[in-house]
């Protein structure tokens, strides 16, 4: 518990019909050097209250909780849902992380997740995975300072 970091998460559900779940949501954070921290079900992390209904649409939702310290920044994100629930579908705007601990400065990234995880809508996976890894050297940063990880967009034109 010593070497814990604290981490918050703002996670935005989109706004589109059924983009909302009922699954249970993980996700791993790790840093540059390949160190990783895992929360196995981040609704029993949830800031929002014990009746609150977590994932549903256009909700921004609070989560915090301890874990292994690792480096800033993070650089890459792996999120799964389960599939579980009356609703499965899940469709993620982003997932806004800041870690801190003993000795250690504030980091924050936004992963921008910009899709949905679902066996029944495109891209038909219940993981994604945000890896800027290889960009923390370019310091893409916002402009708050937060490190900021998205895949290119895609061209409609083939």
């Amino acid at each position: 518990m010593q070497n814990d970091c604290v981490y918050t998460f703002y996670v935005k559900t989109g706004s589109g019909f059924k983009a909302g779940t009922d699954s249970k949501i993980t996700l791993t954070l790790v840093d540059g050097l390949g160190l990783s921290t895992w929360v196995p079900d981040l609704e029993q992390w949830g800031l929002m209250g014990p009746s609150h209904d977590y994932y549903e649409r256009g909700n921004i939702d609070a989560f915090s909780g301890r874990g292994p310290c690792i480096g800033s920044p993070i650089c890459r994100l792996n999120l799964t849902s389960d599939g579980s629930g009356r609703r499965h579908g899940w469709y993620c705007d982003y997932v806004e992380v800041t870690s801190t601990g003993p000795r250690r400065p504030c980091s924050q990234t936004i992963f921008y997740v910009d899709r949905w995880l679902a066996t029944d809508a495109p891209p038909f996976n219940l993981t994604v995975v945000l890896d800027g890894c290889g960009r923390v050297e370019a310091g893409r940063q916002g402009r708050n300072g937060a490190f900021i990880v998205q895949e290119a967009k895609r061209s409609s034109a083939a």
